[in-house]
């Protein structure tokens, strides 16, 4: 909700501002509580949220499932009702988000409970090397968004051994997947001092990585998700015990994919029709998988574009027309 309806006017967010956290819709009553204490962390949640959503559409973009949805109400849609490897790359994504967004609003001093990151020096670090500029806070927007997004889960009470309690355990699972990928990428980044742009002073500080790195290495937690299933002394255990037992890094899910082919109400699926695919291609973005066996249609188009483009003393460029 928070990403789909952002916070038009941060300046809500004061202390003592309940009707605003009460109104968000989609949040549990944990939540909801963390709303009230630490209201303005709500705007940064929401553009974590957005970023997720993003990195889901880009990850995303050449397979039959394109991250987007039947259902209005909410970003993801009944998708998100099936325990599938889609579900687990979702939050996942949004948990790292969370973590992303927070790390960064310390740093840049946005809020009130937190500051630079305060990580130990690296021990590799030459002794040279200054440690001490303003990192990205991850300690910190790894444990606030643990206690936030991991709220929805812990505060349901299902029978141990159930359905509910193996899509409870699989969404614990993937937030904390998702929450490590961020940790795992931040790393050391420096500033050169020195006389005419010399490097003989270094000052190093933690930085986070690009979030498309921790979309890459998501997408790839995903390819290689682990099947799972709930015990009856209400733990999750894998399908098929030839595969090592997935660590906190790793995707899991509990239900089996729908192929996504057609538009279907009920799992939430669009469906490939009218998707550009790849005719060329063997993947998952060539015509073949994408349409499903259902056949496709090719159309060319042509288009205009400058070319060959020169710069002339003083001061203009000329360019050609080429015709693709």
């Amino acid at each position: 909700s928070l990403a789909m309806n952002p916070i038009q006017r941060p300046e809500m967010y004061i202390i003592g501002a309940q009707p605003v956290c009460s109104q968000l819709p989609g949040l549990s009553p944990g939540q909801r509580k963390l709303c009230q204490l630490y209201q303005e962390h709500m705007v940064f949640i929401g553009e974590g949220a957005r970023s997720a959503i993003k990195e889901c559409q880009y990850q995303f973009r050449q397979r039959r499932w394109n991250c987007s949805t039947v259902d209005n109400t909410s970003v993801f849609g009944r998708v998100m009702k099936i325990g599938s490897r889609e579900t687990a790359f979702t939050y996942a994504v949004s948990a790292a988000g969370v973590v992303n967004a927070i790390s960064r609003a310390c740093r840049e001093g946005e809020l009130s409970s937190c500051g630079c990151s305060r990580t130990a020096r690296p021990k590799d670090l030459p002794r040279d090397w200054l440690w001490g500029g303003c990192g990205d806070n991850v300690e910190y927007g790894y444990r606030f968004a643990k206690e936030f997004v991991d709220a929805k889960e812990r505060e349901k009470n299902y029978v141990r051994g159930s359905e509910e309690q193996a899509r409870m355990l699989m969404n614990l699972q993937n937030n904390e997947a998702g929450r490590r990928a961020v940790y795992k990428l931040a790393d050391v980044a420096c500033k050169c001092h020195g006389v005419s742009g010399s490097c003989s002073l270094k000052t190093c500080w933690l930085q986070l990585a690009d979030f498309r790195k921790v979309g890459d290495l998501l997408k790839e937690k995903y390819d290689s998700a682990a099947a799972m299933r709930i015990s009856r002394k209400g733990k999750l255990e894998l399908v098929n015990n030839r595969f090592n037992m997935p660590t906190q890094e790793d995707l899991v899910y509990v239900d089996p994919s729908p192929d996504y082919c057609l538009r279907n109400e009920t799992t939430g699926s669009l469906g490939t029709q009218g998707r550009l695919c790849n005719k060329t291609s063997e993947g998952m973005d060539g015509c073949e998988l994408m349409c499903c066996g259902r056949g496709y249609d090719q159309f060319k188009s042509v288009q205009v574009e400058r070319c060959h483009c020169k710069f002339h003393w003083c001061c203009y460029v000329k360019c050609k027309k080429c015709t693709e």
